[in-house]
């Protein structure tokens, strides 16, 4: 059988009979893109990749077969073959721009459009993707920058959240609290931790903490910080949630974002928001919290101090806006709406 022949044999064998197909693909696993996945999979036959590496390279060709639409979360090297091979065997593709994937930094050396190999492949990605969802208006504007294009197939799809699992429960303690995954020092400066730890310097009788920051970084970041911050490794979200629920004032004090969804999480639990005025902090924090410009440890201190001192109502006022403006709902609706319309 020549090579064709096999390709389309394949093609036609797994697809005869099933409803519609979908390879949902990432190079790493969150809360957020489990619930898209869990999305997906209640309405399309979903077939889900989350690797990397040269094997993430062949299960990908092989699956694309089994598929009429491809669904990658970040734009990636990956998801610029991904749309290549979407394109060559007229597939759809969907990518969703989360943050990192539209950054380029000089400043702290973070983004892959630094890169000038891969920004050539996700450039390739964005112009011939099908659909580019992103989670903040923000991130359009610097994929299109970036990417030099008119951006006519991007489209703002907000993040959704469960306001039934992210709740509050019991009286606040004077906490203020941030939570990301802080693997490396780079992803520590872009969460904006070091500027927490001079707030914390300076804020001696406030107690900071910082969930998610890999264990073998814990002790260079302890040397580097007053007593009064702690630092715990990374929690299963059922853990995170008591965090959230216990903290009365929840910080996020970025470098730079796509859309903060910890920063939604606590606030759905009752946390008043404090933040930097970048990309999707703002879309999330509203009027319902304070903003402050990105380094200024003086305002960041003044900011805390009179989050603190703000009565717990105002956490109310937080966990309304998200639930309002962000239900997992509208989120489902808008994914299903999307993929439909694209398979026509």
């Amino acid at each position: 059988m020549g090579v064709l022949s096999l390709i389309w044999f394949l093609k036609g064998s797994v697809i005869m009979g099933k409803k519609e197909s979908i390879l949902f693909t990432s190079t790493f696993n969150t809360t957020f893109i489990k619930c898209d996945y869990q999305i997906l999979k209640k309405h399309f036959h979903v077939h889900q990749i989350i690797d990397s590496g040269i094997t993430a390279i062949i299960r990908i060709f092989w699956s694309i077969f089994k598929v009429k639409v491809t669904f990658t979360w970040f734009a990636s090297v990956y998801s610029g073959l991904i749309v290549f091979l979407a394109k060559l065997l007229r597939k759809k593709s969907v990518i969703i721009l989360g943050g990192v994937d539209v950054a380029k930094e000089r400043e702290i050396n973070y983004g892959i459009w630094l890169n000038p190999w891969k920004s050539k492949l996700v450039r390739f990605a964005y112009r011939h993707a099908d659909k580019i969802l992103v989670v903040d208006p923000s991130l359009k504007e610097k994929a299109v920058r970036l990417a030099k294009y008119n951006g006519n197939n991007i489209v703002y799809l907000p993040m959704g959240y469960n306001s039934n699992f992210w709740r509050p429960s019991g009286p606040k303690e004077p906490i203020v609290l941030t939570a990301a995954l802080y693997e490396d020092p780079q992803r520590v400066k872009v969460k904006g931790i070091d500027k927490l730890i001079e707030t914390a310097r300076v804020l001696k009788d406030v107690s900071f903490v910082v969930v998610g920051v890999k264990e073998t970084l814990i002790p260079t970041l302890q040397k580097m910080s007053s007593k009064n911050i702690t630092f715990i490794p990374p929690v299963p979200r059922e853990r995170l949630v008591s965090y959230y629920q216990r903290a009365k004032v929840y910080c996020q004090p970025s470098y730079t974002e796509g859309f903060p969804n910890a920063l939604c999480e606590a606030m759905l639990c009752g946390c008043i928001p404090v933040g930097t005025k970048v990309a999707g902090i703002p879309t999330a924090i509203g009027d319902s919290g304070l903003m402050v410009p990105y380094g200024d440890i003086s305002a960041l201190s003044s900011a805390l101090k009179k989050a603190l001192a703000m009565d717990e109502g105002s956490g109310q006022l937080a966990r309304n806006r998200i639930a309002n403006l962000f239900p997992m709902e509208r989120r489902e609706k808008g994914l299903i709406e999307i993929i439909s319309g694209i398979r026509k």
